[in-house]
């Protein structure tokens, strides 16, 4: 019998690359992408049953093509993670039109592209599957400074994960999202830089701001949000679906 495949989007470091490893321990066979080709080769070399291919969510066309040959090669998909995102800190009346779209691009509608390339592809093959995207702490307030295109295009992936578990349930389909905090990636060390020259003081003093912030005393790891993803995509959470799991260590509780 062939091993159950799953889908990781943004999975070249970070968060996906945690949930990638996280889905290999648990018997998947991965199919690791990003759009940097080499860092998703590079983590799927860390797998035993994994292959890397390159993935702009941004490109509708891209996310369907990509699907098609997950498919077509394997012919099963069980499990898809939107993972995908981008950020870029500034205040919000500076923030650009451009910079507006491209918030929206990768981390809204690369979760759209990619979540309606699978679900069709799931309601094909008859698959109860289980869609996951990561969406954030800062999809949930608006008390985050220096972020507000990418609270908007967070907030925007929470509806449309409703969205897509009540049209997708009757085929079977669950839908979900994980909603991280001040997690350790290479994201957020360029977030620290960016914070600590809008508030004009350090990066460490940011970080110390942060862990003060989180009950739990501590920063949130990619493997954090993994284990919840893991949990997610399993059968105890068969009666789970529309849902958006805080996993931010108290630092916003809902």
């Amino acid at each position: 019998m062939s091993l159950p495949i799953a889908g990781v989007t943004g999975a070249g470091s970070g968060i996906g690359a945690a949930i990638a490893r996280m889905l290999g321990k648990r018997g998947f066979h991965v199919i690791v992408t990003d759009i940097d080709l080499m860092a998703a080769q590079k983590v799927a070399s860390e797998i035993a049953n994994a292959e890397a291919l390159q993935l702009d969510v941004s490109k509708p066309d891209a996310c369907n093509a990509l699907v098609a040959s997950i498919v077509e090669k394997h012919q099963r998909l069980d499990v898809w993670v939107s993972n995908a995102g981008i950020s870029k800190m500034q205040r919000f009346v500076d923030i650009s039109p451009s910079d507006l779209a491209r918030n929206f691009e990768i981390n809204t509608y690369g979760v759209f592209y990619c979540g309606q390339a699978a679900a069709k592809a799931m309601i094909k093959l008859g698959t109860p599957g289980r869609i996951v995207n990561t969406a954030s702490m800062a999809a949930k307030q608006g008390r985050v400074p220096f972020l507000a295109d990418y609270v908007a295009s967070k907030f925007a992936v929470l509806g449309l994960t409703q969205a897509m578990a009540f049209e997708l349930a009757p085929h079977g389909i669950r839908v979900n999202s994980v909603c991280p905090g001040f997690v350790a990636t290479p994201m957020q060390t360029r977030e620290l830089a960016w914070e600590a020259e809008l508030r004009g003081t350090s990066s460490e003093s940011v970080k110390e701001m942060w862990i003060k912030d989180t009950p739990l005393g501590r920063l949130e790891t990619p493997e954090d949000v993994a284990k919840v993803v893991g949990f997610l995509v399993s059968d105890d959470a068969e009666f789970l679906t529309g849902e958006s799991i805080s996993v931010n260590g108290g630092a916003y509780m809902d």
